[in-house]
């Protein structure tokens, strides 16, 4: 007689850590928003301070303290040495208001907004029904283009990540064959004044919403770059886009569904000059579909936009072929996107 072993494993032969890390994932990210909002790391800026001093800067209560400061070193934000906190080399780059690169407001964004949306995650699943329409900005803007402070502290709180995308494109790209960018959703111009500034012979256009421009003059003329970068305002898919060497689509692919990415493309064909380039960065997904970072992504953008997600590489390529380029490139950038590159073809 003969036994089939049961292929199901036993409780005891499988470790739920996994599981239960996973479950609790959020409190770490809820450990980061409140350092943030209580100015956990402008304490430490300028130097180590011990538990109680850092109550004293922070408002915060010393029943908690403790553990919260703990955590924070354990996540990697903080050192402790001897009874004594310092920021670690990526809170103090990063996450010390004031600095050139903080990504504090960006952060307190995620928790004014993501929590909300993914809170409806479930019932999205079940109807199918976006949970908050904004396609424009993937859930972040909502109503603050109506009150400027707010605008301007969430462009500034992307101004340190595109800071990062626009050094990472201002070496990667051969712009010495080019003269002229135009940047769609180009908002208050960060973004393009890095390229200008690391290639002093470009000009750029910004192309966005019209009631980005007050935020985007302030910006640039700030720069002092309002002589080499413009503004346009208008809409994508019915008003005329700038006509330049170089089209740059960060992040606005993946806003719509596949007819009118299309569309928009063969729009920005138009706009590119013979010889001209195309650049288009997203957290595209992987071929096989197994990256649970650009999936959370692309699930991200079906929760706040009625037709949005993210999309293979090889979906960006056909596309582009569609409306008329050629010689379609990939390439990772920054360890979370992909940069696609495809061509127009000189005169003859």
């Amino acid at each position: 007689m003969t036994t089939t072993e049961d292929p199901t494993p036993t409780a005891a032969a499988v470790d739920p850590g996994p599981l239960i890390k996973l479950t609790i994932a959020d409190c770490a990210a809820k450990v980061l928003h409140s350092a943030v909002a209580l100015g956990v790391f402008g304490a430490l800026a300028d130097g180590p301070r011990e538990a109680a001093e850092v109550a004293r800067r922070t408002g915060t209560h010393h029943r908690m303290l403790p553990d919260f400061l703990d955590a924070l070193a354990g996540l990697g934000l903080l050192e402790r040495t001897d009874g004594r906190y310092r920021n670690s080399a990526l809170a103090q780059t990063y996450l010390v208001p004031d600095s050139a690169s903080y990504l504090g407001g960006f952060i307190e964004l995620t928790n004014e907004t993501l929590y909300g949306t993914w809170g409806r995650l479930t019932e999205a699943l079940r109807t199918g029904e976006p949970q908050h329409l904004d396609p424009d900005k993937g859930g972040f803007v909502g109503d603050r283009h109506q009150d400027p402070a707010k605008m301007k502290r969430f462009l500034a709180g992307l101004d340190a990540y595109s800071d990062r995308m626009g050094a990472e494109l201002a070496r990667r790209v051969d712009w010495s064959r080019y003269s002229s960018f135009t940047d769609l959703g180009g908002a208050r111009g960060n973004l393009a004044a890095v390229l200008v500034q690391a290639h002093p012979h470009l000009t750029a256009t910004c192309f966005d919403l019209e009631r980005t421009r007050p935020l985007f003059t302030e910006h640039v003329s700030a720069l002092g770059l309002a002589d080499r970068i413009a503004f346009a305002g208008g809409d994508f898919f019915a008003d005329p886009l700038p006509a330049s060497d170089v089209v740059v689509l960060g992040h606005i692919l993946h806003g719509f569904d596949t007819e009118r990415r299309i569309a928009l493309l063969r729009r920005v064909f138009d706009a590119v000059r013979p010889g001209g380039t195309v650049l288009v960065y997203d957290r595209m997904i992987d071929d096989d579909r197994s990256d649970p970072e650009r999936l959370l992504s692309s699930l991200h953008m079906r929760l706040v936009s009625q037709d949005g997600s993210e999309y293979r590489i090889a979906d960006c390529h056909t596309w582009l072929r569609e409306a008329g380029f050629t010689g379609a490139g990939a390439e990772p950038l920054l360890g979370t996107h992909t940069l696609v590159t495809a061509h127009k073809e000189a005169a003859a």
